[in-house]
């Protein structure tokens, strides 16, 4: 199993004092910090671009794992690479049949590659990229829509892509993003996630070092 690795979304922090956010995440101990960006095509919510990604990567060592719900992503990869990405991700629905050469130009770019499902996108979509991911992101909610539970029938393509990566010895990591909490992470990680998207969970809460200690440990 892959090392449990947290990765507040800055989604949920605020966006008046973003710096000072992601510079606290570091201190409390998250692995990674997660930015959603959304464009008003692909989802309906708009929330920032690559100008935001580059202000972050200022205030923080942590790796930044961009996760792009925007049409056309292929056109935009350099920029968000030259902004300061570690990881970007891909939806499986955005890129169609080009994905795999979608996350091959983001490997190009210097950047770990990953493919994206949403909870009604079937796990076989996405087979033939495996070998090109170096992270797999399963969504738990509908991206882009407020106030939605964690969609626990998720956890049963969480197991599948965990065994298939085993079974063709690829140390790929699998992340799960959408509603994740204390208590229902166990099951998360019991199906084979190892990185842990978390928003509201963390930003609301009155410890965020103890929860994000609780949400890796649990």
């Amino acid at each position: 199993m892959n090392k449990i690795k947290i990765a507040p979304s800055i989604l949920s922090a605020d966006f008046s004092a973003m710096g000072a956010a992601v510079e606290k995440l570091e201190l409390c101990g998250a692995d990674l910090i997660h930015c959603d960006v959304m464009d008003g095509t692909f989802v309906p919510k708009i929330t920032f671009g690559a100008d935001m990604i580059a202000a972050v990567h200022r205030h923080t060592a942590l790796p930044l794992d961009v996760h792009l719900m925007i049409v056309n992503p292929e056109k935009h990869i350099k920029t968000f690479a030259d902004a300061g990405a570690s990881y970007i991700t891909v939806h499986s629905e955005a890129c169609g049949d080009n994905l795999k050469n979608v996350l091959k130009e983001i490997r190009l770019a210097g950047v770990k590659a990953g493919a994206v499902i949403n909870p009604d996108t079937p796990l076989k979509t996405v087979y033939d990229c495996f070998e090109y991911c170096d992270m797999l992101l399963v969504m738990s909610v509908f991206p882009g829509l407020p106030g939605q539970k964690f969609i626990e029938s998720v956890l049963p393509k969480v197991e599948e892509a965990r065994c298939i990566f085993e079974k063709q010895g690829l140390n790929a990591d699998i992340e799960i993003d959408g509603g994740i909490n204390e208590q229902n992470v166990r099951r998360v990680k019991d199906a084979g996630a190892n990185v842990l998207v978390a928003g509201n969970t963390v930003f609301r809460s009155t410890d965020m070092k103890k929860t994000i200690e609780e949400l890796r440990n649990l």
